[in-house]
């Protein structure tokens, strides 16, 4: 097969919850550990890092593999989703995962994962860590997927682990409360493995707490930490938050020498990792920032920059997917701004219609649109030069942006 047949036979002939939503979500480890046992166990070859949390374990796994590739190790990152081609999910300082090797992997072990019955991400994890083994990385950052507790990630034992914070979002799997998902989060945390707490917040303190107690586990909030000034080339505001607690985990890992040649590794997380969508700069004149902020808690720090920019007119292109709980988002948003509302071409994407419904309801001035594209091309035709045009809501939009 060629890579675009093998890609396609992975989306369509097994269970891909990108695609799919809650019909792909299969928890639970059995599966993947069985898989290992197949492989060889590659997982246990390299060190990792294991990065959970709500919102921001995307851009904190990849400042902290940028800053590993600054000292000069050899970084393997696998994160979730991909927006534009399969291959975003595996890389080696940087590098996509060579075509290839995906080839190969899936027309080797394809009778296996169909009699195992394997999910879409399933094999991806197994194909990065059998990736990784294969090219002797000296550390893999690894982003769970789904939860924690029964990602298809956890059967790593990592150098350290990582829960960036916890949110309302997934609340059909993970629980209802902060408290209960921060529980399912918190099943990363391995004996004797520290672990790093992005956020300080009422609710899971406690529970992070007992848990680390119970696994001997040492326990440290970045938050409690000294930092110095750090730049770095994502420029989002809640990159800070992330920034703090990619920083925490480094003082765990390095000597100060390396420590402080890492930094640089911040200034160049784009350049270094091909990291996107996260307040990416598209345009000037009008200005133009696509981002894959997608839940409550994630806007609820984007929505007061949003309100500070300072523009003639702004210009918001917006789509969800259909498991969101929006309507807490769309309360909040600029009543001044002009908002299109559009469907990505996906399966589990919102109706426009049904969004511009919503939208309409609390007064906003929006426009239905029957695609991305055309919500994006009419935002720049209506723009003039000093306008803002902001683009998010789900990573399948970015996705057609970018």
């Amino acid at each position: 097969m060629t890579y675009f047949e093998t890609t396609e036979w992975l989306y369509t002939q097994l269970p891909v919850y990108q695609l799919q939503g809650s019909s792909a979500y299969k928890p639970g480890l059995e599966k993947i550990s069985a898989f290992m046992d197949y492989l060889g166990n590659p997982h246990l070859d390299f060190k990792s890092i294991h990065v959970a949390g709500t919102n921001g374990k995307g851009s904190t796994s990849h400042m902290i593999a940028s800053a590993l590739q600054e000292v000069g190790y050899k970084v393997g990152l696998y994160t979730s989703p991909h927006l534009i081609d399969f291959s975003e999910r595996i890389k080696l300082n940087g590098t996509a995962i060579p075509r290839p090797f995906v080839i190969d992997f899936v027309q080797s072990h394809k009778t296996y994962f169909l009699t195992a019955q394997l999910s879409f991400f399933e094999i991806t994890v197994g194909m990065s860590y059998a990736y990784f083994s294969a090219e002797k990385v000296d550390y893999a950052v690894v982003e769970v997927g789904l939860g924690g507790r029964l990602d298809a990630t956890n059967i790593i034992v990592p150098t350290c682990s990582v829960i960036t914070n916890i949110g309302l979002d997934h609340t059909q799997y993970l629980g209802t409360t902060l408290a209960e998902i921060a529980s399912e989060k918190g099943g990363i945390i391995k004996p004797n493995i520290p672990v790093v707490i992005g956020e300080k917040q009422a609710e899971t303190t406690a529970v992070f707490t007992e848990i680390s107690t119970r696994q001997q586990a040492a326990l440290l909030f970045s938050e409690e930490i000294e930092m110095p000034v750090i730049f770095s080339d994502l420029k989002g505001v809640y990159q800070e938050k992330n920034r703090r607690t990619a920083y925490a985990v480094l003082r765990l890992l390095l000597d100060e020498s390396s420590l402080e040649k890492s930094l640089k590794g911040f200034e160049k997380v784009i350049q270094n990792t091909g990291l996107r969508g996260r307040w990416e700069k598209l345009g000037d004149k009008p200005t133009i920032i696509a981002d894959v902020t997608h839940n409550k808690d994630g806007f609820d720090q984007v929505i007061p920059v949003l309100k500070k920019q300072s523009c003639q007119k702004m210009h918001i292109v917006l789509g969800f997917v259909k498991e969101k709980e929006i309507e807490s988002i769309l309360s909040q948003l600029p009543t001044e701004a002009k908002y299109y509302a559009c469907a990505a071409n996906s399966a589990r994407s919102l109706s426009s219609t049904i969004l511009s419904e919503m939208m309409e309801k609390i007064r906003l001035d929006v426009r239905s649109y029957d695609s991305v594209k055309e919500a994006f091309e009419s935002a720049k035709s209506n723009a003039s030069e000093e306008d803002f045009i902001y683009v998010g809501g789900s990573t399948f939009v970015i996705a057609e942006i970018l």
